[in-house]
């Protein structure tokens, strides 16, 4: 298989989950109870005139089918509606938020994936993997929202180190980046060790050092590349959980981002922007994991022909 057939099979697949996540939102705003215009107003003004702009927007008036494929026409240019209780575009009420989220986002996932390699290359000696496969199982298996309130008391109110909320310099973006990556950093370096470790017993590695190489040396310019397949493809899917995740971090420590708007549009019902975000929330994911599949294809020779 050509790199090029590899590539267009995993966009084709990509695409296949945007319809899904975009047919699931959509399905859900019908499953929702009462009217759909009144789904669609939530708690937003509910006058004569605007029940008549929904209408028309959405096109109600017309079959079922013909308005679910106007949907998906409008969501692939961009138009996900109008937010009833906000009175703007939904485009405008979420794209003022996404950079802060997705700001905290790449910030956790830089500091986790960096941590993980840390952990999994660098500390080599028995005793220290003891301890830090130890450290590891507890950043999975505490919440994050624990993490950060953890972090809030320490540096933030004992300490007075990092602002307690806000969004302003690179100060407060560090609690909620390194509570996100905490987690992050223990699981990907969990899967990088057990594939540096079955890396190391293989034949080429023995052969690498039959030739004189060092063991650092082999682990460095061998087996790290060979263990880095399950972690990049892992690193893809954890980056779009972050998106998710992102959403409690944000209220946690007071920043801006999807998460004041996917609380405020769900407490109110406001089922354009709830739409907009879980689409949002859905193309990140894929377009990471898209880019993750095709790194490993960088990565492993092997796939391309596979």
């Amino acid at each position: 298989m050509s790199v090029a057939s590899a590539v267009l099979r995993r966009v084709a697949a990509g695409i296949v989950v945007l319809w899904a996540a975009a047919t699931a939102a959509y399905l859900a705003l019908l499953a929702a109870p009462g009217d759909m215009v009144d789904s669609i107003i939530g708690d937003g003004a509910d006058t004569p005139q605007i029940r008549a702009e929904v209408i028309a927007e959405w096109r109600l008036d017309r079959p079922a089918l013909v308005q679910y494929l106007d949907y998906l026409w409008r969501a692939v240019q961009g138009d996900l509606g109008r937010s009833y209780l906000l009175q703007r575009p939904v485009a405008d009420v979420v794209g003022a938020q996404v950079w802060p989220t997705l700001k905290l986002a790449i910030a956790a996932a830089v500091f986790g994936s960096l941590l993980a390699v840390i952990l999994a290359v660098a500390i080599r000696r028995p005793w220290a993997r003891r301890f830090s496969s130890t450290a590891e199982l507890v950043m999975v298996s505490t919440p994050p929202f624990l993490i950060g309130i953890v972090l809030l008391s320490v540096f933030s109110f004992q300490f007075g180190l990092f602002p307690v909320s806000g969004d302003r310099g690179f100060a407060a973006l560090v609690l909620p980046a390194v509570t996100l990556g905490l987690p992050i950093a223990g699981l990907l370096a969990q899967v990088l060790r057990d594939g540096l470790d079955r890396a190391l017993d293989e034949p080429f590695a023995v052969t690498a050092r039959a030739r004189g190489l060092r063991e650092r040396s082999v682990l460095a310019r061998h087996a790290l590349r060979h263990a880095l397949l399950p972690a990049v493809a892992l690193a893809g899917w954890t980056f779009g959980v972050l998106i998710g995740g992102s959403v409690i971090i944000e209220q946690v420590f007071g920043r801006p981002g999807l998460g004041q708007v996917a609380l405020q549009a769900v407490s109110a019902g406001d089922m354009p922007v709830v739409i907009a975000v879980v689409v949002l929330a859905a193309t990140v994911f894929v377009v990471v994991n898209t880019l993750a599949d095709l790194a490993g294809l960088l990565i492993d020779p092997r796939l391309r022909r596979s």
